[in-house]
């Protein structure tokens, strides 16, 4: 059973560095752009894109972990293509992404001032993270570009299936970390309440928790994986 790993907005598959050691046969994809070749603009997009990549990698029915933005990829991924997933794990995400507009200024500010976006807007999410990960994080972050995580971020303010995520069929699980301020626990228990069998778990931690309580995700994850 094939485990995907898709990251949040601006970050890329190293950020998933405690799962990959963990479920070994994984694979923890840096969607297109991040930073090698050209974003996309849409949800919906970055979910083709995903899906080809599954094709062309020979995936049959993978499992789909999703965190923030990844976890918006996963669910449209699951509506448009239920055939060809076999559960999704949804980590710190919501069926609706609204980005604050002072927080979308800052990274656009970013662009021209790497180095304030860096201690402003990157550094201050991996606080709990542990140091030598933390940095080699940040380092990957840096090589996208607070233009390309503008552009996620945006895909993010425009993502809102909150009239369709009920759709949803496949095997899920909700992970939040139970002091996510970006995602709060309400949005994972919109998610958990509208699948039908979704099941929620909440682990101490912020938006981050899969880094920072990655003993406990990771625990989680390979029980939904038992069930299935």
């Amino acid at each position: 059973m094939k485990l995907i790993f898709i990251h949040g907005a601006g970050n890329t598959g190293f950020v998933w560095h405690y799962q990959s050691e963990y479920f070994a046969s994984s694979d923890a994809v840096s969607l297109i752009g991040h930073p090698e070749g050209k974003p996309c603009t849409s949800i919906d997009d970055y979910a083709d894109w995903l899906h080809q990549y599954v094709l062309d990698k020979g995936y049959s029915q993978p499992v789909l972990v999703g965190h923030s933005m990844g976890g918006a990829v996963a669910q449209v991924y699951a509506l448009k293509y239920p055939a060809d997933v076999k559960g999704i794990v949804l980590v710190g995400t919501g069926a609706r992404l609204r980005v604050r507009p002072d927080f979308l200024s800052l990274l656009e500010a970013g662009i021209d001032a790497p180095a304030e976006w860096v201690r402003n807007v990157i550094e201050p999410f991996y606080i709990r993270v542990a140091h030598e990960v933390r940095e080699k994080v940040v380092k990957k972050v840096l090589e996208v570009g607070a233009a390309v995580q503008l552009n996620d971020f945006k895909c993010c303010d425009k993502f809102d299936i909150m009239d369709k995520v009920h759709q949803i069929e496949t095997p899920t699980l909700v992970i939040c970390g139970t002091d996510d301020e970006m995602t709060p626990v309400k949005y994972s228990q919109y998610l958990a309440n509208k699948i039908a069998g979704a099941k929620l778990i909440t682990i101490e931690g912020s938006h981050f928790v899969f880094m920072e309580s990655h003993e406990k995700v990771n625990q989680a994850i390979e029980e939904f994986l038992h069930g299935l």
